[in-house]
């Protein structure tokens, strides 16, 4: 049974997670633990029950933006702060041998909704994608994300 669950360190097996990215396979087997432990990011895997190796994850953290980065349609109906809250979906990779499963959309589709319920108890404007490629911006794109003007590799979802 598949199944979205907070990374445990001593549960979960990321030994053999490999998504192709060597800075997303290193973050999940050597920093995952420390930001959690640290408290600057939640780290979401996806498992087989009752098998334990990790077969995708991602991250979210706290973040804030700066409103001149947003589309002028979309900030025109904020407050004029300069700084402005939102959530960051840091990192999300999907285990090469799980390709063309529908994990890499369904982690998304969770992440959102975590985003959403988060942001009625603690505000949040937008969700943040921080893309490594271009297919990785594609594939946000592919959802609705815009591209933030001074930075195409990453993107946002009012």
């Amino acid at each position: 049974m598949l199944k979205i669950e907070p990374l445990e360190s001593q549960k979960h097996d990321r030994a053999n997670f490999s998504c192709g990215k060597d800075s997303l396979d290193n973050y999940l087997r050597k920093q995952a633990s420390q930001d959690l432990k640290r408290r600057v990011a939640t780290v979401f895997v996806l498992v087989n029950e009752p098998e334990i190796s990790v077969l995708a994850y991602y991250t979210l953290s706290s973040y804030t933006i700066d409103i001149s980065a947003l589309d002028e349609s979309f900030a025109k109906r904020l407050p004029r702060y300069p700084r402005l809250p939102a959530t960051l979906l840091g990192r999300l990779a999907v285990d090469q041998t799980q390709k063309g499963k529908g994990y890499g959309e369904l982690m998304l589709v969770d992440a959102l909704r975590k985003s959403l319920e988060a942001s009625t108890q603690i505000a949040s404007l937008a969700v943040i994608a921080e893309a490594l490629d271009e297919n990785a911006v594609n594939f946000y794109l592919k959802y609705g994300f815009q591209t933030f003007q001074q930075d195409p590799m990453k993107l946002y979802l009012p």
